[in-house]
């Protein structure tokens, strides 16, 4: 990687030459400016406002337009004359934990690289210092021409800085936050919770810009003559949020079904809200019957079904009816046949008993009388 400035980290008395090299790249596609009538490029050109003249790099210099207009030059000669000290050196002034650093103050990114073999013993002293310090290195330096704030800390085996804004540089947050007292509910706050543990985490090395990937597409898609389609728009509610609740449990809802590939992860309990409203919706469908006189009734509404439900044909009510017929005569035979045999038990059990009486006395003395015969 090019370097882009050369100096020295100043550790206390300790000086340990390194190289600054950009940490981040920017992968956006450009787009250049053209004639519609012909596709020509555009091209912006220099031009002096006096005399209308168009000057080159060499001719053109600093000044500092003040407030009535009036421009006042300055030289490279001039600002080299004044006193900085960080002009070359990356100059330590503090250490602090890392949550000390507000990420507002956050700026471009770049790796110190040791500059040469005798800066490799310094530069690993300061990095494992930090690292096992747990803390990060606030410094001041100098970049095109202006003396700037930093932040160092250790990536992997090096020691990366970060541009920071200088405290003065942050605006406070003035008429940024929401009018009037808004109350937050337990149950929202219970349900975007349960959003937040069903998104988890992410690998951010998966990220990607979906938007660069489109554009990609379109570009070789339209220099090999494919005819683009349009896009369809995706619904994005117009940010409008009718019922937050509801909006919270599709939220989980779709996070789940993302996560996990079905809705139920058990990461997250959501119950659906009961409706107490008994107003239908507006939106609710019409439905059309026809009666058994041929006449075409429109109802409209979740109720229609309900009512028109009990009702059906004269087919339907005369074969209940033919049911109810033969059950109940089905019920009628079988108490004819029981009374039946009822009587015929009882008839059976009196004539036994007459006959009984009429032989003129129990078994027993039939056997006796039998018996005196016999020896007779």
């Amino acid at each position: 990687m090019r370097s882009i400035w050369n100096g020295a980290i100043s550790f206390g008395l300790v000086s340990i030459p390194v190289k600054l090299v950009n940490a981040t790249e920017n992968h956006s596609i450009s787009f250049r400016q053209i004639h519609l009538a012909d596709g020509g490029r555009i091209r912006y050109r220099k031009v002096c406002e006096l005399d209308e003249e168009e000057v080159s790099g060499g001719e053109i210099g600093k000044a500092y337009e003040d407030a009535d207009g009036t421009m006042i030059p300055i030289t490279d000669e001039d600002l080299a004359q004044l006193p900085l000290p960080t002009a070359k050196t990356i100059e330590i002034v503090a250490f602090v934990p890392a949550d000390h650093i507000d990420p507002l103050q956050m700026d471009a990114a770049y790796y110190l690289s040791a500059n040469g073999v005798p800066a490799a013993k310094p530069y690993t002293l300061l990095r494992e210092a930090l690292r096992r310090s747990d803390r990060v290195a606030v410094a001041k330096y100098a970049l095109r021409g202006r003396e700037r704030l930093g932040m160092l800390r250790v990536v992997d085996d090096v020691i990366a800085m970060h541009g920071l804004l200088w405290p003065d540089e942050i605006r406070a947050p003035q008429d940024a936050a929401p009018d009037g007292d808004v109350t937050v509910r337990d149950a929202e706050l219970d349900l975007a919770d349960a959003l937040m543990d069903t998104l988890g985490e992410v690998d951010m090395d998966r990220l990607h810009d979906d938007y660069r990937e489109a554009v990609e597409e379109l570009v070789a898609a339209k220099a090999a003559g494919e005819i683009v389609l349009p896009a369809e728009p995706e619904d994005t509610g117009d940010g409008k949020v009718i019922d937050l609740i509801a909006a919270l449990e599709n939220s989980v809802r779709a996070a789940r079904k993302s996560r996990n590939g079905d809705g139920d992860s058990g990461m997250a309990d959501v119950h659906p809200i009961k409706k107490t409203s008994s107003k239908t919706s507006g939106t609710a469908k019409k439905t059309t019957h026809r009666t058994p006189t041929g006449k075409t009734v429109t109802r409209s509404g979740s109720s229609t079904a309900k009512k028109s439900a009990p009702k059906s044909t004269g087919a339907k009510k005369s074969t209940s009816t033919t049911k109810k017929s033969a059950g109940s005569a089905g019920s009628r035979t079988a108490a004819k046949k029981t009374a039946k045999k009822t009587e015929t038990k009882a008839a059976t059990k009196t004539a036994t008993k007459k006959r009984t009486s009429s032989s003129g006395g129990t078994p027993a003395k039939k056997t006796a009388s039998s018996r005196k015969r016999t020896s007779a």
